[in-house]
C-alpha cells in the first residue's frame, strides 16, 4: 500500500525520512489533494534503477531472439569465461 502524505508534512524531514528508509518503498507527497512528488531513500532509488536496467536488458535480449540472433549455450559462454579469466 502506498504511503501518502500531504505537503506540509515535509516541514518534518526526519519523520520522512525515517518513513523511507523503515518502508523501503517511495513516499508520495501530494498538494492540494493532488500527487504533487514522489521521496524515496537512496537506496530504494539504486534498486529502483537496478530493476529498470535489468527489465532494460531483457527487452534488449527479447528482441534480439525476435530478430534471430543466434543463441548461445550458458555453461560453454561461462566455461570460456572461466578460462579466458582463470577461475
Amino acid at each position: 500500500m502506498p504511503t501518502i502524505r500531504p505537503i506540509t508534512d515535509l516541514q518534518n524531514a526526519d519523520e520522512i525520512s525515517e518513513l523511507c528508509h523503515s518502508n523501503q518503498e517511495p513516499v508520495f507527497i501530494t498538494k492540494n489533494g493532488y500527487g504533487d512528488l514522489v521521496v524515496m531513500s537512496m537506496a530504494t532509488y539504486e534498486r529502483q534503477m537496478a530493476l529498470l536496467e535489468v527489465y532494460k536488458k531483457l527487452g534488449e535480449a527479447e528482441s534480439q531472439l525476435n530478430s534471430g540472433a543466434e543463441l548461445l549455450d550458458g555453461p560453454e559462454v561461462f566455461s570460456a569465461l572461466r578460462k579466458k579469466y582463470g577461475q
